[in-house]
């Protein structure tokens, strides 16, 4: 559930910023806000479809054996995760600025207001279609049940739509870099969870070596059962016995990923 909010939280307000951005600059444009609803649903429309073709996807490589198909969607998973963060790192504040640009432009009649249904559009079906790759991609992780990952996907919504709402509004003045900085490191710890998973399924279809069964024991002392231990396995991928495998896996993630966010961050300050 913690990881399906954190996940969710991140790409709603992502979304809702750059919506909120355009609603914003487009403020005094009539009609404006018929173009924004005509994108948000257009976009939903989207992601809901991606979802519908992920289930087919998983039906059919159902054959192939439940690991390796559980190790593959998280390998994606990882992969769109250490994207999502760095592109975010070097890019994230001139998609702000292009935003608010576009939205000036359509203010000023430089544009034609159908840009915006364009715009948030794509914007909702880029967030949400990564969230459902994202949401697959703990469930493979976790075996979370569905109760729970909805709740964690409400909380996610309503809370990045709360945010979201308060930035445009003007009712928050909390620089957003914090909320992305606290964010991108629990992505970066879930991302690196995620591999580690993905390592256990392939060990378990004998394609990859333990190296270690298990390296240690945690098990009598921080149960995984346990709300702590749940909870520090839901956003950091806590494994009370995991193989030596896992934790390569664990560690060059954290690393690459991270090195990846300073390089890009470097690079973009220049």
């Amino acid at each position: 559930m913690f990881a399906t909010a954190v996940i969710v939280f991140r790409e709603v307000l992502e979304a809702a910023l750059i919506i909120g951005i355009l609603a914003a600059a487009t403020r005094s444009v009539p009609g404006r806000t018929r173009w924004l609803l005509g994108g948000l649903v257009a976009g939903l429309a989207g992601a809901a479809l991606v979802a519908a073709s992920t289930d087919v996807i998983s039906a059919m490589a159902s054959g192939v054996g439940q690991e390796l198909l559980n190790a593959a969607i998280l390998g994606v998973a990882v992969l769109m995760l250490a994207w999502h963060n760095i592109w975010m790192t070097s890019h994230g504040k001139a998609l702000a600025i292009s935003a608010k640009t576009m939205g000036s432009a359509i203010r000023e009649g430089r544009q034609e207001n159908s840009v915006l249904l364009i715009v948030v559009g794509l914007a909702v079906l880029r967030e949400g279609s990564e969230t459902v790759l994202f949401l697959y991609g703990i469930s493979a992780a976790e075996g979370a049940g569905a109760s729970s990952m909805w709740l964690g996907g409400v909380i996610g919504i309503l809370a990045g739509v709360a945010v979201g709402y308060a930035m445009y509004a003007g009712l928050l003045r909390v620089p957003m870099r914090w909320f992305f900085a606290a964010t991108g490191v629990l992505v970066l710890l879930l991302a690196a969870g995620m591999a580690s998973q993905a390592a256990h399924f392939l060990i378990q279809a004998d394609l990859l070596p333990s190296l270690a069964a298990p390296l240690w024991d945690t098990s009598a002392m921080l149960p995984e059962t346990s709300i702590p231990g749940m909870l520090l396995h839901s956003l950091a991928g806590y494994d009370p016995r995991p193989d030596g495998m896992q934790l390569i896996f664990y560690a060059l993630t954290l690393a690459t990923i991270a090195l990846g966010m300073k390089w890009a961050n470097s690079s973009h300050s220049k």
